[in-house]
């Protein structure tokens, strides 16, 4: 071979070489300018999924206050920890670290990451609303590289500084800071706020490293300023619990009502829970049962049997009422007394608490005249009150009454209420025929009332039921230098279609001071044990309560005798 062709060939597979070189420089150069050029926006969009994070900015939600703007429920900034569970499960060996440092079991947070991965997420909460310790332990071990892939991140816990004592008229939240109970629920559109969000740059395991820009501000609720005295409501508070464990009762409630405004100045139960721990938020115990709990109202109904007659125009405040022997038969059924009290005034009627008179009354009464002006004062109806699971009660329509239905009605059996409604009646006793609709939420302007009856016939009713007191049943329910009307009922519980001998329901309702009634109040104990009579059981309570009330409200005392007490004006 020659030389010529030798360097021919050699010269051929040079050519070839730098062909593909060439070939291969176009290609990178191709691929290069794709990548930079033509798809940058596309490889950038990636990148940026993978390291710039959309992360929330939580917003504090609106403060629940008394009508002295005492704070009742407040938001407070608490830590929680969230992960990007594809990058912690590469720290398999560190996760019995992570749960020491959570106080969790490893096992636990092992499970929450693993669904996490098999739900392709990015972001899992580890947990929820931790205590400071726990963040500086799981800070600690973050500042010594031991983790990656966690963070911490700032939200807000609803914090209740009275605890138990406002819980059933609050509520409480969930974990997600929205109302579940109460007036948070009842409210929750006003008192939630709305959260902002931020973008963040994080490293390859997760970290947030850098904020790069603030998306949205969170706004956050709107305060909300209730009826409620907190002042008043320890005392009843204080007062319901006392009874309710003197008496060894099932259950208590109280409810005290502003009589010209219907603004509920307190409501407490018992038994009650404390809203700032979750443990504590099952069982039923939650329940406000001065809303949610349907009662038979017993004799103190008897008030509003007698408003049906004065206003009928029947009866007139002089009338008497023969009640003897004892015992009257309506049909097949016998009305008992506790004893033969022989004639008595519609006053006498009240003040011995008479199921005869009553009944003498209704009957006599059309039965449609009865049912209206129960029905006027709102027995039966849905309340008109802002609170999730108030209950209306009933009160059947008159066409299904039978005459015994007629008189059992007057002394309050065959009609249920609650405690709520049974106060709101009575405010109408106090504001001379005038009920006002109740409310949670302090008035800024003039209260709706309506007209239920005269104005005669409440100062009628207000004098009587101070015979009730004064002399009757109701001696208990007395305060030292302030005139009281109102009225004792002591009911049996019914069960299996029947009325049990030996559980009853202890109950007061009344006003004060009986001329000019400021404030009214029913009292609620459920199966006392031992003393059941609504004089002895709730009527001490309603005089406990109320005697603080009035000097916290400046209400002067209108009695004969003051027994050196003087009202105060407490701020």
């Amino acid at each position: 071979m020659t030389a010529a062709v030798q360097q021919s060939k050699f010269g051929g597979r040079r050519a070839v070489v730098l062909a593909v070189f060439a070939l291969l420089f176009v290609l990178l150069w191709g691929r290069a300018f794709q990548l930079q050029i033509l798809d940058a926006g596309f490889y950038q969009r990636q990148g940026d999924v993978r390291q710039i994070r959309t992360l929330p900015l939580a917003a504090h939600r609106g403060r629940l206050l008394d009508r002295h703007g005492e704070p009742l429920a407040v938001s407070s900034p608490i830590d929680s920890v969230w992960a990007d569970p594809r990058e912690l499960s590469k720290y398999e060996s560190k996760i019995d670290l992570l749960g020491f440092a959570l106080e969790m079991d490893p096992a636990r947070v092992r499970q929450l990451v693993a669904n996490g991965l098999e739900n392709k997420r990015e972001f899992i909460y580890l947990r929820r609303h931790v205590h400071p310790r726990i963040t500086k332990a799981l800070q600690s071990i973050k500042d010594r590289g031991q983790i990656k892939g966690v963070n911490i991140q700032r939200e807000y816990g609803r914090y209740y500084p009275s605890g138990e004592i406002t819980a059933h008229v609050l509520g409480f939240n969930n974990i997600d800071d929205q109302g579940q109970e109460g007036l948070e629920m009842a409210f929750d559109d006003w008192l939630e706020g709305t959260p902002g969000k931020r973008r963040v740059v994080t490293d390859v395991l997760g970290d947030a490293i850098e904020d790069i820009e603030l998306v949205s501000e969170p706004s956050p609720g709107n305060d909300l300023v209730l009826s409620i005295d907190k002042r008043i409501q320890y005392m009843a508070y204080r007062e319901l619990k006392q009874a309710v464990t003197l008496n060894g009762a099932k259950s208590g409630s109280a409810v005290v009502l502003d009589t010209r405004t219907g603004e509920v100045l307190a409501m407490v139960n018992q038994p009650s829970f404390n809203p700032n721990r979750f443990s504590d938020r099952s069982g039923g115990i939650q329940r406000n049962r001065a809303v949610t709990d349907v009662l038979e109202p017993g004799s103190t109904i008897k008030p509003f049997t007698i408003a049906a007659a004065l206003e009928s125009g029947k009866f007139t405040v002089d009338d008497i009422i023969d009640t003897s022997p004892g015992r009257f038969n309506v049909g097949r059924y016998v009305v008992r007394d506790f004893k033969n009290y022989g004639e008595l005034s519609l006053a006498g009627v009240l003040k011995n608490s008479s199921n005869i008179g009553a009944g003498k009354i209704a009957l006599q009464l059309d039965r449609e005249t009865l049912w209206n002006a129960f029905d006027r004062l709102g027995f039966g109806q849905p309340p008109l009150v802002e609170f999730p699971g108030a209950v209306p009660g009933s009160l059947p329509h008159y066409s299904h009454w039978s005459v015994v239905r007629q008189a059992t009605v007057s002394y309050g059996y065959g009609m249920s209420t609650t405690a709520l409604q049974l106060a709101r009646a009575y405010a109408a006793i106090a504001g001379d025929g005038l009920m006002p609709e109740v409310t949670f939420q302090k008035l800024t302007g003039e209260p709706r009332n309506k007209r239920v009856f005269s104005e005669q016939i409440a100062r009628d009713l207000r004098e009587m039921m101070q015979s009730v007191v004064s002399s009757g049943t109701g001696k208990a329910a007395g305060i030292p230098g302030y005139t009281v009307a109102g009225k004792t009922g002591t009911t049996h519980i019914s069960e299996n279609g029947s009325y049990a001998d030996d559980r009853y329901i202890s109950l007061f309702a009344g006003m004060v001071p009986a001329g000019n009634p400021a404030m009214v109040a029913v009292i609620v104990i459920k199966e006392p044990r031992g003393r059941y009579y609504g004089g002895e059981v709730a009527a001490p309570v309603f005089s406990r309560i109320m005697a603080g009330a009035l000097r916290l409200r400046n209400v002067n005392p209108d009695g004969q005798q003051v027994y050196g007490m003087q009202a105060r004006n407490i701020q």
